[in-house]
């Protein structure tokens, strides 16, 4: 009996993709490429072969963190697998991630588990990936001052993937924390940098603005940015946070990752009352003048979706195997 029910256990253990390894074999550009054919499936609906509900989230102790999960299929893909997600903001007075993460990518005929991967990277990336493709398709000249709010993994990575497709002039970097932002600062090569002592210096007549702290209450007004500016909010994804205000989010044509996501999590829009333009699914391939007029300032809400972290694994996956 014993051997029986050891038989019906996993056969071996899967492969585990550390972090380092995630990051060596996530090449940017043909992600971005695979990002674009995924939302534009989930944005499709039942025709788009894509599979996934608002992820799930659970307050851990006093409410202040959180442990998500986000499963997704593509069939498209051919892709199945769900990240759990911890953010715990006091991580950071200890010196780590706010953001914990991995991702179990399944086999999408037998359900058995291909491959753990280090959640983290790909989560930075992914994101950073998804926020670039809107501001490829909204920024009327790819070229410009890109202001970016927050000194850590997001704000990173969104300007090493933004390296990609946008020339960046000068790049301003605001953070609560001067240090983190000179640490920041100092990472930064072959691109002019201006640290600045206030959001406001930051972002006043810059093209591009990247929000992603965990603020609670605006921190970008609408005062400050100048029209047809393109604005990637990535912070907030809680409901009752926000980073930008209501001037801003009533003023400007705004795009979501997800509908159903955004009118459960964005508090960017949930308290201002913003209407939703389109999702980024449904503007990807078409015409900007389709969505937004000349001038216009678009916010991009970035949340995340679970089909992001299936198409990157998979990814990942494949280039591991093909090493093998």
């Amino acid at each position: 009996m014993d051997q029986y029910i050891i038989k019906h256990g996993s056969h071996a253990a899967p492969p585990f993709i550390d972090a380092a390894t995630v990051y060596r074999l996530l090449d940017v550009p043909s992600l971005l490429e695979a990002l674009q054919e995924g939302l534009k499936n989930f944005s499709a609906g039942p025709e788009g072969g894509v599979v996934m509900p608002v992820r799930t989230m659970i307050p851990v102790g006093d409410g202040a963190s959180v442990m998500a999960t986000m499963p997704a299929y593509s069939r498209h893909d051919n892709g199945l697998a769900v990240k759990l997600v911890s953010v715990f903001p006091g991580n950071t007075e200890i010196g780590l991630s706010s953001h914990q993460a991995t991702v179990l990518l399944l086999d999408c005929t037998t359900g058995e588990i291909l491959a753990l991967l280090d959640g983290g990277v790909i989560t930075a990336i992914r994101t950073a990936a998804v926020s670039v493709l809107a501001i490829r398709a909204f920024a009327p000249v790819l070229s410009g001052v890109v202001a970016i709010i927050g000194s850590g993994v997001q704000a990173r990575s969104h300007l090493l993937v933004l390296r990609h497709v946008y020339n960046i002039t000068q790049v301003r970097i605001f953070s609560r924390t001067a240090e983190n932002a000179r640490q920041f600062a100092d990472e930064v090569q072959d691109t002019p940098v201006k640290l600045c002592t206030s959001v406001r210096e930051a972002v006043e007549n810059a093209d591009v603005i990247v929000t992603t702290t965990m603020a609670a209450d605006p921190i970008v007004c609408g005062d400050w940015v100048k029209k047809g500016a393109v604005i990637a909010a990535v912070g907030a994804c809680r409901s009752h946070q926000r980073e930008l205000d209501s001037k801003l989010m009533l003023s400007a044509s705004v795009i979501v990752d997800s509908r159903d996501g955004a009118l459960k999590e964005a508090g960017d829009i949930l308290l201002s009352k913003a209407e939703i333009r389109a999702e980024i699914g449904e503007v990807l391939g078409k015409k900007r003048s389709d969505f937004v007029a000349d001038g216009e300032t678009v916010v991009f809400e970035n949340l995340g979706l679970a089909i992001e972290d299936v198409i990157a694994a998979k990814l990942v996956y494949e280039r591991f195997t093909a090493e093998k």
